[in-house]
């Protein structure tokens, strides 16, 4: 059985040498001064400088190591604690990238950026300006920023910017900013890329609108949203008059170049929430959101007077071309897409056979 505990024995051994020095210090302080000149008379030499001396030197030294010692334990913390911190931004930068490659489209981009930008840039005021595919007007101002442009494929699809208040920004943060733009620039120039797949396989390649069957889904899409919303959606249909008479003349080269302004000055007209089709051959579908049919009708008139105006020049030839509309609305409750469509196709034969170049509302308005 052990009365003292281990840490205390150390202790108890000190305090006894200690009393043991203090009882006989004169005696052996006698003792070592006389040791010391007996050798020094012997040997012709003065010991006690140097051994002062080599005892200066033995504590410096050990004050050297001790310096040592605390030197490389500082060294050795801070390079654990630059290691835990790269390891920390490689685990951000991996969840980063994870989050930016399952998104396929700019929104979710956004929600990404949003819930990670700041954390990776060390700022909450660092933001991110993406330029269109096709870039007008003058280039973004970013002074006082500190800048990273996002590019990618030798395309530039934007700017990373964070203010320089949020500074300073060194060799270790300019390069992870760097990586983040890297990453950004690819997941945003991928999500353009797709959209272009995407938007070209519901295009009609020549007028830029949507094909057939694009068209008739989102019309089922707006016919049970205004179902629900108790909103009203509106219909156009038109066709180019005596689009055969040019092609037969002209050949169908130039009955393209006529589709293709027809196309264009759709664009212009309409508005972007505002669905442009070539339904098939010369005919065109404008699906209205939220449009009741008078709003509607001066859309039609206002087109066909565009059209009307429109000059095609082709071999030197001016062409002009007129259209013939028909106009409907969705019925209270209706679904029914090729319902809807057939209004909108006998009212626009009705303007045909009235005299074309007009535009005309389908019977069952009137009782909307």
């Amino acid at each position: 059985m052990n009365l003292v505990p281990r840490q205390d024995r150390l202790l108890i051994v000190g305090f006894g040498v200690a009393a043991t020095v203090v009882a006989f210090a004169r005696p052996i302080e006698q003792w070592l001064v006389g040791v010391e000149r007996e050798a020094e008379s012997r040997s012709g030499l003065a010991l006690l400088p140097g051994l002062v001396v080599l005892t200066l030197a033995f504590i410096a030294n050990l004050q050297w190591r001790r310096f040592e010692a605390k030197t490389q334990a500082s060294t050795a913390e801070a390079s654990a604690t630059l290691a835990h911190a790269r390891a920390s931004e490689m685990e951000r930068l991996v969840l980063f990238g994870q989050a930016l490659a399952r998104s396929l489209d700019l929104d979710s981009i956004r929600d990404v950026v949003r819930h990670q930008l700041p954390e990776l840039a060390g700022s909450d005021h660092a933001w991110i300006h993406l330029r269109p595919l096709q870039p007008t007007g003058p280039d973004l101002d970013t002074a006082g920023h500190f800048s990273v442009p996002l590019a990618a494929g030798g395309h530039t699809v934007g700017v990373l910017a964070i203010p320089e208040s949020a500074g300073p920004f060194t060799e270790e943060r300019q390069r992870l900013l760097a990586t983040v733009g890297a990453m950004l620039a690819i997941a945003v120039r991928n999500a353009q890329l797709f959209e272009e797949v995407r938007d070209n396989s519901v295009r009609d390649a020549l007028t830029g609108c949507f094909n057939r069957t694009h068209a008739l889904n989102v019309i089922d899409t707006e016919l049970r949203r205004a179902r629900r919303s108790q909103m009203p959606v509106s219909l156009i249909m038109f066709d180019l008059d005596r689009f055969k008479e040019i092609n037969d003349r002209y050949g169908h080269l130039c009955g393209d170049t006529v589709l293709a302004a027809a196309g264009a000055r759709m664009r212009d007209v309409l508005r972007g929430s505002d669905l442009k089709c070539r339904f098939g051959g010369e005919e065109f579908l404008v699906l209205l959101p939220e449009t009741p049919v008078e709003g509607a009708k001066r859309v039609a008139d206002t087109l066909r007077r565009e059209i009307a105006e429109m000059v095609v020049m082709w071999k030197g030839e001016r062409l002009q071309v007129t259209a013939s509309f028909g106009v409907t609305v969705a019925m209270p409750s209706e679904i029914d897409v090729e319902g809807m469509i057939s209004r909108a196709d006998a009212a626009m034969y009705r303007a045909k056979d009235q005299g074309r170049n007009c535009v005309r509302l389908s019977m069952e308005t009137a009782v909307v």
